[in-house]
């Protein structure tokens, strides 16, 4: 029986790339879930967790759209990945750097000593 193959399917065989998520079971503390990831002619074994704000985030940012004939079955949209092309490069190792250029012109302004008013009291 053939199927007729959706938008994403063909755009999908015309790149030659696939991304996909199988779910499995769930994590140990019930989190998460489980999963297997293809993607690039790749396998790859992880966890789904939900984002929660004030979390950091590990790992990459997915979404995730269901295949109608398979229920565990996910075709993945990479929203966030730590190692994107065109992502900044990570900083030097160092203390944050504070000083704009606006504060070291007006440097003199703010802390330059400033005479002694001797007539006062």
């Amino acid at each position: 029986m053939a199927r007729m193959a959706d938008d994403d399917d063909k755009t999908s065989q015309r790149t030659g790339k696939t991304d996909v998520v199988v779910l499995g079971p769930p994590t140990a503390d019930g989190a998460g879930v489980h999963v297997l990831r293809a993607r690039d002619e790749r396998i790859e074994a992880g966890e789904l967790r939900a984002l929660e704000e004030g979390r950091p985030i590990t790992g990459e940012v997915l979404s995730l759209a269901p295949r109608k004939d398979h229920p565990r079955v996910y075709d993945v949209k990479e929203s966030y990945s730590p190692n994107a092309p065109g992502a900044p490069p990570p900083r030097t190792k160092g203390p944050a750097q504070v000083a704009t250029q606006a504060y070291r012109d007006n440097w003199d302004e703010v802390f330059a000593r400033r005479p002694r008013n001797a007539g006062l009291n």
